[in-house]
Protein backbone atom coordinates (compact mmCIF):
# COMPACT_ATOMS: atom_id res chain seq x y z
CA UNK A 1 0.00 0.00 0.00
CA UNK A 2 1.09 3.45 -0.34
CA UNK A 3 0.51 6.55 1.58
CA UNK A 4 -2.17 7.95 -0.14
CA UNK A 5 -4.62 7.13 2.21
CA UNK A 6 -2.85 7.91 5.39
CA UNK A 7 -4.31 11.63 4.61
CA UNK A 8 -6.89 12.60 7.35
CA UNK A 9 -9.81 13.57 4.46
CA UNK A 10 -9.80 13.77 0.74
CA UNK A 11 -11.87 16.21 -1.33
CA UNK A 12 -11.15 15.68 -4.66
CA UNK A 13 -12.56 18.15 -8.05
CA UNK A 14 -12.08 15.52 -10.98
CA UNK A 15 -12.63 16.04 -14.67
CA UNK A 16 -10.59 19.24 -14.46
CA UNK A 17 -9.72 19.68 -18.42
CA UNK A 18 -7.32 22.88 -18.12
CA UNK A 19 -3.93 24.84 -16.90
CA UNK A 20 -6.69 27.52 -15.53
CA UNK A 21 -8.75 25.23 -13.80
CA UNK A 22 -5.69 23.08 -12.07
CA UNK A 23 -4.93 26.50 -10.31
CA UNK A 24 -8.70 26.83 -9.76
CA UNK A 25 -8.61 23.87 -7.76
CA UNK A 26 -5.54 23.76 -6.32
CA UNK A 27 -5.72 27.41 -4.85
CA UNK A 28 -9.12 26.55 -3.60
CA UNK A 29 -7.35 24.45 -1.06
CA UNK A 30 -8.67 21.03 -2.77
CA UNK A 31 -6.48 18.02 -1.72
CA UNK A 32 -6.86 16.62 -4.90
CA UNK A 33 -8.13 17.08 -8.45
CA UNK A 34 -8.52 14.44 -11.56
CA UNK A 35 -7.65 14.34 -15.05
CA UNK A 36 -9.72 11.49 -17.27
CA UNK A 37 -8.24 9.08 -19.85
CA UNK A 38 -11.26 7.58 -20.37
CA UNK A 39 -13.58 8.36 -23.32
CA UNK A 40 -16.03 11.27 -21.81
CA UNK A 41 -17.12 14.89 -22.40
CA UNK A 42 -14.09 15.70 -19.66
CA UNK A 43 -11.36 13.61 -21.51
CA UNK A 44 -7.72 14.93 -21.53
CA UNK A 45 -4.87 13.47 -22.91
CA UNK A 46 -1.05 12.96 -22.35
CA UNK A 47 -0.02 15.88 -23.25
CA UNK A 48 -2.56 18.32 -21.63
CA UNK A 49 -2.54 15.88 -18.53
CA UNK A 50 1.39 16.53 -18.31
CA UNK A 51 1.13 20.43 -18.15
CA UNK A 52 -1.97 19.94 -16.11
CA UNK A 53 0.25 17.93 -13.22
CA UNK A 54 3.22 20.20 -13.99
CA UNK A 55 1.40 23.50 -13.41
CA UNK A 56 -0.44 22.37 -10.44
CA UNK A 57 2.39 21.29 -8.62
CA UNK A 58 1.36 20.62 -4.89
CA UNK A 59 -2.02 18.57 -4.98
CA UNK A 60 -2.64 15.04 -5.67
CA UNK A 61 -3.02 14.37 -9.21
CA UNK A 62 -5.55 11.31 -10.05
CA UNK A 63 -5.75 9.70 -13.63
CA UNK A 64 -9.50 8.58 -14.28
CA UNK A 65 -9.58 5.48 -16.31
CA UNK A 66 -12.59 3.21 -17.23
CA UNK A 67 -12.47 -0.43 -18.65
CA UNK A 68 -8.88 0.50 -20.21
CA UNK A 69 -6.34 -2.06 -21.39
CA UNK A 70 -3.16 -2.10 -18.80
CA UNK A 71 -1.39 -0.80 -21.44
CA UNK A 72 -2.95 2.30 -22.19
CA UNK A 73 -2.87 2.47 -18.05
CA UNK A 74 0.53 2.29 -17.76
CA UNK A 75 1.54 4.43 -20.60
CA UNK A 76 -0.91 7.50 -19.59
CA UNK A 77 0.40 7.29 -16.08
CA UNK A 78 4.48 7.85 -17.41
CA UNK A 79 3.48 10.21 -19.67
CA UNK A 80 1.77 12.63 -17.11
CA UNK A 81 3.23 11.97 -14.49
CA UNK A 82 -0.10 11.65 -11.64
CA UNK A 83 0.34 10.17 -8.04
CA UNK A 84 -2.81 7.39 -8.31
CA UNK A 85 -4.92 5.95 -10.58
CA UNK A 86 -8.83 5.51 -10.01
CA UNK A 87 -10.07 2.29 -11.63
CA UNK A 88 -13.52 1.91 -13.27
CA UNK A 89 -14.29 -1.63 -14.59
CA UNK A 90 -11.71 -4.68 -14.11
CA UNK A 91 -9.15 -4.28 -12.28
CA UNK A 92 -6.45 -7.12 -13.34
CA UNK A 93 -3.80 -8.15 -10.76
CA UNK A 94 -0.75 -7.67 -13.42
CA UNK A 95 -2.15 -4.13 -13.68
CA UNK A 96 -2.12 -3.43 -9.86
CA UNK A 97 1.59 -4.75 -9.79
CA UNK A 98 2.15 -2.36 -12.42
CA UNK A 99 1.00 0.42 -10.41
CA UNK A 100 2.52 -0.46 -7.03
CA UNK A 101 5.82 -0.92 -8.78
CA UNK A 102 5.72 2.66 -9.64
CA UNK A 103 4.39 3.37 -6.56
CA UNK A 104 0.91 5.27 -6.95
CA UNK A 105 -1.85 4.89 -4.68
CA UNK A 106 -4.88 2.80 -6.48
CA UNK A 107 -8.66 4.15 -6.10
CA UNK A 108 -11.31 1.39 -7.14
CA UNK A 109 -14.27 2.95 -8.20
CA UNK A 110 -17.92 0.48 -7.22
CA UNK A 111 -20.72 1.34 -8.17
CA UNK A 112 -23.46 1.41 -5.43
CA UNK A 113 -25.50 -1.76 -5.23
CA UNK A 114 -24.13 -3.64 -7.91
CA UNK A 115 -22.48 -6.79 -7.73
CA UNK A 116 -19.29 -5.71 -7.92
CA UNK A 117 -20.06 -3.62 -4.90
CA UNK A 118 -20.69 -6.07 -2.54
CA UNK A 119 -18.18 -8.72 -4.02
CA UNK A 120 -14.41 -6.67 -4.68
CA UNK A 121 -11.92 -7.17 -2.69
CA UNK A 122 -11.24 -3.64 -1.02
CA UNK A 123 -8.29 -4.92 0.50
CA UNK A 124 -6.66 -4.89 -3.00
CA UNK A 125 -6.37 -1.01 -3.17
CA UNK A 126 -5.92 2.15 -0.95
CA UNK A 127 -9.61 3.29 -1.10
CA UNK A 128 -13.04 3.09 -2.68
CA UNK A 129 -14.90 5.17 -4.55
CA UNK A 130 -18.43 4.73 -4.14
CA UNK A 131 -20.64 6.30 -7.42
CA UNK A 132 -23.43 5.60 -9.48
CA UNK A 133 -23.66 3.58 -12.27
CA UNK A 134 -23.51 6.60 -15.03
CA UNK A 135 -20.43 8.73 -13.60
CA UNK A 136 -19.81 11.64 -14.11
CA UNK A 137 -23.52 12.14 -14.95
CA UNK A 138 -24.00 14.82 -12.11
CA UNK A 139 -27.11 12.54 -11.14
CA UNK A 140 -27.69 11.62 -7.46
CA UNK A 141 -27.83 7.82 -6.18
CA UNK A 142 -29.28 5.93 -3.09
CA UNK A 143 -27.06 5.28 -0.37
CA UNK A 144 -29.38 2.49 1.26
CA UNK A 145 -26.55 0.16 0.05
CA UNK A 146 -24.31 0.89 2.09
CA UNK A 147 -26.12 -0.52 5.10
CA UNK A 148 -25.17 -3.48 3.72
CA UNK A 149 -21.20 -3.49 3.16
CA UNK A 150 -18.61 -1.94 5.46
CA UNK A 151 -15.50 -1.08 3.88
CA UNK A 152 -12.55 -1.61 5.62
CA UNK A 153 -10.20 0.86 3.57
CA UNK A 154 -11.26 5.01 2.83
CA UNK A 155 -14.29 5.53 1.02
CA UNK A 156 -14.56 8.71 -1.43
CA UNK A 157 -18.50 9.25 -1.74
CA UNK A 158 -19.14 10.55 -5.47
CA UNK A 159 -22.01 10.91 -8.08
CA UNK A 160 -23.90 14.12 -7.67
CA UNK A 161 -22.52 16.06 -5.28
CA UNK A 162 -22.59 19.54 -5.10
CA UNK A 163 -22.95 22.54 -2.97
CA UNK A 164 -26.15 22.08 -2.26
CA UNK A 165 -26.06 18.44 -1.08
CA UNK A 166 -22.15 17.61 -0.23
CA UNK A 167 -22.82 18.86 3.52
CA UNK A 168 -25.71 16.16 3.96
CA UNK A 169 -24.26 13.52 1.97
CA UNK A 170 -20.91 13.94 4.23
CA UNK A 171 -22.96 13.92 7.27
CA UNK A 172 -25.14 10.66 6.56
CA UNK A 173 -22.32 8.30 4.76
CA UNK A 174 -19.47 9.59 7.01
CA UNK A 175 -16.92 9.26 3.82
CA UNK A 176 -13.33 9.47 4.14
CA UNK A 177 -13.54 12.17 1.17
CA UNK A 178 -15.53 13.37 -1.22
CA UNK A 179 -15.36 13.47 -5.29
CA UNK A 180 -17.30 16.34 -7.54
CA UNK A 181 -17.46 16.53 -11.16
CA UNK A 182 -20.11 18.22 -12.80
CA UNK A 183 -21.32 19.77 -9.13
CA UNK A 184 -19.02 22.66 -9.75
CA UNK A 185 -18.85 22.91 -13.34
CA UNK A 186 -20.11 25.95 -15.38
CA UNK A 187 -20.77 23.95 -18.35
CA UNK A 188 -19.35 20.22 -19.21
CA UNK A 189 -15.39 20.31 -18.43
CA UNK A 190 -15.37 24.10 -17.40
CA UNK A 191 -15.25 24.65 -13.49
CA UNK A 192 -16.85 27.50 -11.88
CA UNK A 193 -14.53 29.12 -9.49
CA UNK A 194 -16.76 30.20 -6.85
CA UNK A 195 -18.38 26.46 -7.13
CA UNK A 196 -15.38 25.24 -6.57
CA UNK A 197 -14.44 27.01 -3.66
CA UNK A 198 -17.54 26.91 -1.57
CA UNK A 199 -17.57 23.44 -2.17
CA UNK A 200 -13.92 22.77 -0.89
CA UNK A 201 -14.86 24.68 2.16
CA UNK A 202 -17.88 23.21 2.85
CA UNK A 203 -16.92 19.71 2.03
CA UNK A 204 -13.42 20.29 4.35
CA UNK A 205 -15.13 21.46 7.09
CA UNK A 206 -17.85 19.10 7.65
CA UNK A 207 -15.60 16.36 6.85
CA UNK A 208 -13.18 17.56 9.59
CA UNK A 209 -16.90 17.47 11.92
CA UNK A 210 -17.18 19.28 15.39
CA UNK A 211 -15.01 21.30 16.72
CA UNK A 212 -13.86 20.32 20.16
Amino acid sequence: MTDFAARERLVKICGVTSVDDALVVRDAGADALGVIFATSKRHVGAQLARDIVTASAGITHVGVFRNDVSEFVVAMVEASGVDVVQIHGPLEDTLLEELRARGLGVIKALGVGTNEFFEFDEARVDAVLLDGLEPGSGREHSWEALAERHFKVPVIAAGGLSVQNVQNVIERVRPWGVDVATGVESSPGVKDRAQVTKFVQMATTTLRGPST
